[in-house]
């Protein structure tokens, strides 16, 4: 069975402020490499991806795309200026992708935090393959030791929500004109797909590994499981 068609987008339009950086966060070493690279080299390993997708700050696509050239081999990425927002970062690179989406050339379109270096090829394997069955598909990982501000333990069991998430091309493509046509903005890419489709979108199991580079401590975490 062919795999679907697939398309990128990650996300690098961040900053280093919080991690206490004088630069991008996605352009710090991790080990032997970028932080941006770790993702990079997953994805373009997936048989499936026809097209991968660079979103970055205004002014800074020479850095990221001299920082990543080493690890692209023969392969080509796309690199688009971000918007203010992460939702308008996210439209900018569907836009692009739209007269592919509109012309039937790619089923699937998954979003990821280039801040998150460590997804690994499995939980991305898990992640496109339950998009491709139910429309739809974000990992999430268990919250334990959560209190409300007045010190009380949050009852119930919680999850977070992770990147990649992926989704039916035509069905987040649609979603995305019209939260453009209403000026919606999403936090995030299901939230997007939740407001404007009827899309299933299932829960795949991820872990804390897959953290989001944030603060400098998360550097240094991430750093030890590299």
């Amino acid at each position: 069975m062919t795999p679907p068609a697939t398309a990128v987008v990650v996300l690098a339009a961040g900053s280093g402020s919080r991690v206490g950086a004088d630069r991008n966060k996605v352009l710090l070493p991790l080990g032997d490499r970028p932080v941006l690279a770790w993702s990079l080299t997953d994805v373009l390993a997936l048989p499936a991806v026809r097209r991968v997708m660079l979103v970055v700050r205004p002014g800074e696509a020479d850095a990221v795309g001299a920082a990543v050239a080493p690890y692209l081999g023969d392969r080509e990425v796309h690199v688009v200026d971000g918007g203010p927002t992460r939702h308008a970062s996210e439209w900018q690179a569907v836009r692009v992708l739209a007269p592919a989406i509109d012309a039937g050339e790619l089923d699937l379109v998954a979003i990821h935090d280039g801040a998150r270096p460590l997804a690994g090829a499995p939980l991305w394997g898990s992640v496109l393959a339950a998009a491709a069955e139910h429309g739809g598909a974000i990992p999430v990982a268990p919250l334990a030791g959560l209190v409300t501000t007045g010190l009380r333990a949050v009852p119930g069991e919680l999850a977070g929500v992770q990147t990649p998430q992926a989704f039916a091309a035509r069905e987040l493509l649609a979603a995305y004109r019209a939260a453009d046509a209403d000026g919606f903005e999403a936090t995030d890419t299901a939230g997007c797909l939740a407001r404007y489709t009827d899309v299933r979108i299932a829960a795949v199991p991820s872990g804390p590994g897959n953290l989001k580079i944030t603060f400098a401590e998360d550097l240094g975490l991430a750093t030890a499981l590299v």
